[in-house]
C-alpha cells in the first residue's frame, strides 16, 4: 500500500501561528506522529498542529522522511522569489501519483548511490526531490520526459513557489545525476534559469549562549552530545557516527571517519569534554557508536534536533538556532581566541580556506579594535 502524502501549512489557531499536518485517513501515521514531541492532534481542525518556526517545521519533517513519507509543503512558500519575472507564469503542483517504471527507476538510482558511497542524506534528498519531479509530470515515464519537462518543472514549481536557491539546485542536482546515471545526459538544459545565491553570513551564538544551552540540558546523553557539537566543532552526521572505538582517551583525540566529502580527520577534545564523556560512557555504556538509540544502531539526528529545541526553549533564545550554529560558533570563537585560521580549516575539515574565511565576517574581535570617530564627539 502506497504511503499517504503529508499536507505542511500554516494557519491562525487561538490566536498564535501553527503548523498544520494534514493527510488521509492512514492510523499507521497517526501513531507515529503522536511520538513527535509537542505535536497535538485537534479534534476540530481535523488535523495535527503545533507552534510554527522554521526549526520546528525541519525536525518535523526530517522526522517524517525517516520512514519514507512524502511531504508536500508548497502551501508554506507562497512569496515569489525577486530574482525571477514569473509575469503570467501559473503554478502547478505535483499530484501523488507516479509511473510504476519510474518507481523502480528510483529504487534502483538509490542502490546506485548507495555503492558509490553517497550519505544516506543525499540519498534520501536526491530520492525525494525524482518523487515531487515525477509526480509532477505524472503520468510519464522518465522515458518519456524531455528538456522542455525539466524547463517546465523549473519555471512553473520551483521559481513560480519561490523556493530556495539550495532547494532548486538540490532538485537540478538529483534529476542532473539520475539521468546521468542512465546515460542520458542531454536532458538538463544548460540554459536553466537560476537565482543568484545569497551571500549569508552563519548565525553564532555568543559563549554565554552556548553555557545556557548546555547547561539547560537536563539529561546526561543529551548534554554530552550538545556539548560535544560545540566543543568539537562535529557535524550532527559526524557525530551520530562517531564510534567508542574511534575516541582515543589518552591522547584525547577522536578520529572522524568517512566525513564530508568521505574525508577522515583527527580532532583534539578538550579535558573537561573528555571528563564528560568518560561520565557519559560509565553510565550508559555505548557497544558500537558513541550515541545510541533505544534499540541500539545510530542515535536519531530527528531527537537531536528535538533536544536541542527544548534546551533553546528553556534558555530563552529565539533566534533562528539549528545543531550546526554550534559548529559555526565553535569555529568563530576559536578565531576570536586567536587560533590560526589554517588551523581551524583542518580542525573542521574543509577542503578550502574558503569556506573558513567566512568566520572572518563574524568574528567580532578585528571589528573591537577599529576606532570609530563618533567616539570623540561631544554630544
Amino acid at each position: 500500500m502506497e504511503k499517504p502524502v503529508v499536507l505542511f501549512s500554516k494557519s491562525n489557531y487561538k490566536g498564535r501561528e501553527v503548523l498544520l499536518v494534514n493527510f488521509p485517513s492512514n492510523p499507521k501515521l497517526h501513531g507515529y506522529l503522536n511520538k513527535f514531541n509537542g505535536i497535538i492532534w485537534s479534534q476540530s481542525l481535523g488535523s495535527f498542529y503545533l507552534p510554527f518556526s522554521k526549526e520546528i517545521t525541519n525536525v518535523l519533517f526530517q522526522y517524517l522522511r525517516v520512514e519514507n513519507y512524502y511531504i508536500d509543503y508548497s502551501a508554506l512558500t507562497t512569496k515569489k522569489s525577486s530574482n525571477v519575472n514569473t509575469g503570467e507564469t501559473k503554478k502547478v503542483y505535483p499530484g501523488h501519483r507516479i509511473a510504476e517504471s519510474v518507481k523502480f527507476r528510483i529504487d534502483y538510482f538509490k542502490k546506485w548511490m548507495r555503492q558509490k558511497r553517497y550519505s544516506e542524506n543525499t540519498v534520501r534528498t536526491y530520492e525525494g526531490m525524482l518523487l515531487i519531479f515525477f509526480r509532477f509530470h505524472f503520468p510519464k515515464t522518465e522515458n518519456e520526459i524531455t528538456e522542455k519537462d525539466v524547463m517546465t518543472f523549473n519555471t512553473d514549481y520551483i521559481l513560480a513557489n519561490g523556493f530556495s536557491y539550495t532547494y532548486q539546485n538540490q532538485a537540478i542536482n538529483a534529476i542532473k545525476l539520475f539521468y546521468h546515471q542512465q546515460g542520458k545526459t542531454h536532458l538538463l538544459p544548460e540554459n536553466l534559469e537560476r537565482p543568484k545565491k545569497t551571500k549569508k553570513l552563519p548565525e553564532v551564538l555568543s559563549v554565554e549562549e552556548i553555557q545556557s544551552i548546555i547547561q539547560n540540558t537536563m539529561n546526561l546523553k543529551h548534554k554530552t552530545l550538545i556539548s560535544l557539537l560545540y566543543s568539537c566543532g562535529l557535524r550532527i552526521g559526524e557525530a551520530l557516527q562517531l564510534k567508542v572505538k574511534n575516541i582515543d582517551n589518552k591522547r584525547r583525540f577522536m578520529h572522524i571517519k568517512s566525513a564530508k566529502g568521505s574525508k577522515d580527520r583527527y580532532v583534539p577534545i578538550p579535558i573537561r569534554m573528555i571528563d564528560l564523556l568518560n561520565k557519559y560512557m560509565a553510565h550508559y555504556t555505548p557497544n558500537d557508536f558513541v550515541f545510541e538509540g533505544q534499540n541500539g544502531g545510530k542515535y536519531s539526528a530527528v531527537s537531536a534536533r528535538q533536544i536541542l529545541q527544548r534546551s533553546l526553549l528553556l534558555s530563552g533564545i529565539e533566534r533562528s538556532i539549528t545543531l550546526h550554529t554550534l559548529r559555526h560558533s565553535h569555529a568563530t570563537h576559536l578565531l576570536e581566541n586567536g587560533t590560526d585560521i589554517r588551523y581551524i580549516q583542518e580542525l573542521l575539515g574543509h577542503n578550502s580556506p574558503k569556506t573558513t574565511m567566512i568566520y572572518t565576517h563574524v568574528s567580532t574581535t578585528s571589528l573591537d579594535k577599529i576606532k570609530n570617530p563618533f567616539d570623540e564627539f561631544e554630544i
